[in-house]
């Protein structure tokens, strides 16, 4: 705990944002990082609970309290190693995390939860100021030899943790640089690509092989999904050389919406706009794909939608409006009825208030088109009841749109990487692979294991860190009989 007064004493601070006018004009980050000593204060506010609930909201079971009452008496040092004990990358998740956390910390139930992801966002970025992030490559190896298919987090906590205990561990991904959708998903606003590319110093000092643009099992991937693979390596040849392979691929086949006029020009899955701009913010071709002076529908009202409205906006969009399906979520959540579990309430980002019209309980009907492109969308209005939806009679209703962005969700990993290697999958289309008992992570094939998105369908990042750390003890447990690596 930090301060035993504190939370009565200090109250929740927020990080700051630079101020809309001057973001809108960069790709750069515009959180700004909260001062030793507001940290320190957000720190003393932790509660002396008894039961930490906010280890259990933290998928990676964080062990918060104790960085907290740290940062609270300045001993950063210590603060980053208990931080880096259970998170390899807090760097990626102090800045995207929803921070599940935060809604189950026990001043949440009548107050303002302790700004945890602030704090751990000081943490980290202090670490690597004062070079306290160092490789930390084994003392002795032990001679297995570890294929991790896909380089995102799921796929990088993995391979780090592996190459930790000793095992040579080589990283295939099919696109030009390592990251997965942490490098060509996320924009740059929100999270800056040379997070990764020092992250990848770090592990190639200790001793992790990245093989880039190469695609494993098949070239056959679906339209829409990113693919700079100049090289193919078959499923046979990895389980031929390597001890153990590690599936941590993401769920990357987008949600469609087959209606008519899905294939005029301006209809696009979200991540045809979002990867362009990504690749071009990191000196690469201009984005094929303009929202400048249009007017964007982004449909999805996630956080690859709120991407989108972002992204639009930097585009200096003439107007961006984004719909849901679902009704409209309330401004305030029944902490009474949810805490400590995640809550649905109205959740409004930074890209929401650079500008965007919201739109809830909204179908799309039909795209309208004008000389083979985009110019409209029929719309109508639902009412939910009992969980169901129907349609509202006589609510249809057009809007302008010279770009639609869909971005609502992903349904499955590719599964021809899955067929490749014979992996039973679930009805979900993800690799069939348990995290109880014995056998975690493995799937129906000897000696391959799934991880992240690719076994649990799409989900966050903190969950994929998870997932990679504890298949990864899995997979040493499984080639030396025993695992030191924690869980």
């Amino acid at each position: 705990m930090g301060k035993p007064t504190g939370f009565l004493e200090y109250q929740r601070l927020s990080e700051a944002y630079e101020p809309v006018q001057e973001r809108v004009k960069k790709y750069k980050e515009f959180v700004l990082r909260l001062s030793d000593e507001d940290a320190s204060l957000q720190g003393a506010r932790c509660m002396d609970c008894g039961i930490p609930f906010c280890n259990n909201g933290c998928p990676v079971n964080n062990i918060i309290p104790d960085w907290n009452d740290l940062v609270y008496r300045h001993q950063w040092r210590e603060a980053i190693e208990v931080l880096h004990s259970t998170n390899n990358f807090p760097e990626f998740t102090g800045r995207i995390c929803p921070a599940p956390c935060e809604e189950a910390c026990t001043l949440n139930i009548n107050n303002d939860p302790v700004g945890i992801k602030s704090i751990e966002h000081a943490i980290i970025d202090k670490a690597w100021e004062e070079g306290w992030v160092k490789p930390q490559p084994p003392s002795t190896k032990s001679g297995k030899k570890i294929a991790v298919v896909g380089s995102g987090p799921a796929g990088l906590a993995a391979a780090q943790q592996l190459a930790r205990a000793g095992h040579d561990v080589t990283v295939f991904e099919k696109n030009d640089r390592v990251g997965g959708l942490l490098r060509y998903g996320i924009p740059d606003f929100k999270m800056e690509k040379g997070l990764i590319d020092r992250r990848m110093e770090q592990m190639q000092a200790e001793g992790v092989t990245f093989r880039t643009k190469v695609v494993v099992g098949t070239k056959d991937i679906p339209a829409g999904i990113i693919n700079d693979a100049t090289e193919m390596v078959s499923a046979e040849t990895l389980q031929k050389d390597f001890d153990a392979v590690i599936l941590a691929g993401g769920s990357e086949v987008p949600r469609d919406l087959p209606v008519p006029g899905r294939d005029l020009d301006g209809v696009h899955f979200a991540l045809e706009f979002l990867i362009p701009q990504n690749k071009e913010v990191a000196g690469g071709p201009a984005n094929p794909i303009s929202a400048t002076g249009k007017h964007v529908v982004v449909i999805g009202g996630g956080d690859t939608g709120s991407d989108c409205v972002g992204t639009s906006n930097r585009h200096s969009a003439a107007s961006v409006t984004q719909f849901e399906l679902m009704p409209m979520p309330p401004e305030q959540a029944d902490k009474l009825m949810t805490w400590p579990y995640w809550p649905t309430k109205l959740r409004t980002s930074s890209s929401h208030e650079e500008g965007c019209e919201r739109d809830f309980a909204v179908a799309t009907k039909e795209f309208i088109g004008e000389n083979g492109k985009v110019k409209a969308l029929k719309a109508v209005r639902l009412e939910w009841k009992d969980g169901r939806m129907s349609e509202v009679p006589g609510s249809e209703f057009e809007l302008k749109a010279d770009l639609v962005l869909f971005a609502m969700g992903f349904t499955n990993p590719v599964g021809s990487v899955l067929d490749a290697f014979g992996v039973e999958k679930d009805k979900r289309g993800n690799a069939n692979a348990t995290t109880d008992g014995e056998g975690c992570y493995a799937t129906n094939v000897p000696k391959v294991f799934a991880a992240g998105d690719v076994r649990r369908g799409q989900s966050l990042v903190v969950w994929a860190i998870r997932e990679g750390r504890q298949a990864a003890r899995e997979v040493d447990a499984v080639l030396m009989g025993e695992s030191v690596l924690p869980r």
